[in-house]
């Protein structure tokens, strides 16, 4: 039986990890112990580590944990990071055998060049797609370009709606209050809020999210609606020609909220 849970990291990291009854990867592992400690409760072997891009409180784990597991360490292709081992592109392959999980890599820069995620759809439909896709709201463009985020979460849109989605910071309470500035009247993202908000006074996760709750509630998978037209539009009075303008307006306007 599969298994995906979340180590908590820093302030308000999350590393993945993915784990049968014996064998396990990680995903972002952005320091080691936490790691070490949680496959040594669970009696479980490093199998692989997944990373998504290069920043370090997502690398920074690789060297220590690649002394004590000689595992294949699966990264971007298009940026520089110390101790990857198979560097991947759109549309490659991971097969970690030992956990039965097949991923399927996807672009999505904008945070940084070279950001992927990994997509698997058995057991059940997963994404780990790092600083890009959060729960309610999106990564900050360190790299990219408005356009370009955008068009990386209109792929991740693409993906089937009960997509669990596996996101690294426990953003989503922040988040929900900007979306609720830009979306005031959306009745589902009043009562997201009210669920999150229990959820974090017992240091409960807010993740995995669903695409489907994500595109209900998310401002920056919304850039279509005439809700977050109209929010946009007015924040910067002026008219916005299409849903790629909305979206750099909402990031903007999310960066100084």
């Amino acid at each position: 039986m599969l298994n995906i849970h979340p180590v908590p990291a820093f302030r308000d990291n999350y590393i993945w990890v993915i784990h049968n009854q014996d064998h396990a990867a990680v995903v972002d592992p952005g320091i080691a112990s936490p790691v070490i400690d949680y496959l040594q409760s669970e009696k479980l072997q490093l199998c692989a580590i997944l990373i998504t891009h290069h920043h370090s409180d997502h690398t920074g784990g690789i060297a220590e944990l690649t002394q004590s597991f000689n595992v294949p360490v699966y990264g971007p292709g298009n940026e520089s990071i110390a101790g990857i081992t198979h560097p991947l592109r759109e549309n490659d392959s991971v097969r970690l055998e030992e956990i039965a999980v097949n991923l399927s890599v996807i672009d999505i820069p904008g945070h940084t060049r070279g950001h992927i995620a990994y997509y698997g759809s058995t057991p059940f439909a997963m994404v780990f797609c790092g600083d890009t896709l959060f729960s309610c709201g999106c990564g900050r463009i360190f790299e990219g370009h408005a356009a370009q985020m955008y068009q990386s979460l209109q792929k991740l849109c693409r993906l089937p709606d009960d997509t669990r989605i596996y996101c690294t910071h426990e953003y989503t309470l922040g988040n929900i209050r900007f979306a609720r500035t830009a979306d005031p009247e959306n009745r589902k993202l009043i009562e997201l809020e009210i669920a999150v908000e229990q959820l974090r006074q017992h240091n409960i996760p807010t993740l995995p999210t669903l695409l489907s709750l994500e595109k209900a509630v998310n401002p920056f998978l919304r850039c279509d609606q005439p809700a977050l037209i109209n929010s946009a539009q007015q924040h910067v009075a002026a008219p916005l020609p299409d849903p790629s303008r909305v979206f750099s307006v909402l990031r903007e306007w999310k960066n100084n909220f």
